[in-house]
């Protein structure tokens, strides 16, 4: 059955503060194969100006991942997970994201459409830090394969 359109706009709950170490963000950064210094040695990141390593740029997929959950979990939308491939992910950037940052991400369904019997969702998080200031925004889009 395909992903009811009637859904873009919903927006979901606020996810809970995620507090960035420095450590994750080295284990981020090593997984992937960023070497920038900055990304490792808060002295290299303080030279750059900023107050500890800073994140690379696809950090936010881990802020983002505890929000996307909630849409893959909604009943009302009833997606077959097993049938889930990511599609596409970019990111916009208010500023870099820093260790001791501590994040919230609030998703919103943004596009929900149908091509070729497989259904694609586009889903936007809004990430901000403990003031509320913006810090980033994660787009993301998964298509459910039909069944054919």
């Amino acid at each position: 059955m395909p992903l009811d359109p009637s859904h873009v706009g919903r927006s979901y709950p606020p996810t809970p503060a995620y507090l960035v170490g420095r450590e994750k963000i080295r284990e981020f950064a090593k997984a992937i194969g960023a070497t920038d210094a900055a990304y490792h040695d808060p002295d290299a990141a303080r030279e750059l100006g900023y107050a500890d390593v800073i994140a690379p740029p696809t950090f936010p997929t881990v802020v983002s991942f505890a929000s996307n959950n909630a849409v893959v979990d909604d009943p009302d939308l009833a997606i077959d997970y097993s049938r889930v491939v990511h599609g596409d992910q970019r990111f916009q950037y208010t500023r870099p994201i820093v260790a001791g940052d501590e994040l919230v991400g609030r998703q919103t369904i943004e596009e929900i459409i149908s091509r070729g019997g497989h259904d694609f969702i586009t889903t936007r998080t809004d990430i901000t830090d403990a003031s509320g200031a913006s810090v980033a925004i994660a787009w993301s889009k998964l298509v459910i394969r039909g069944e054919g």
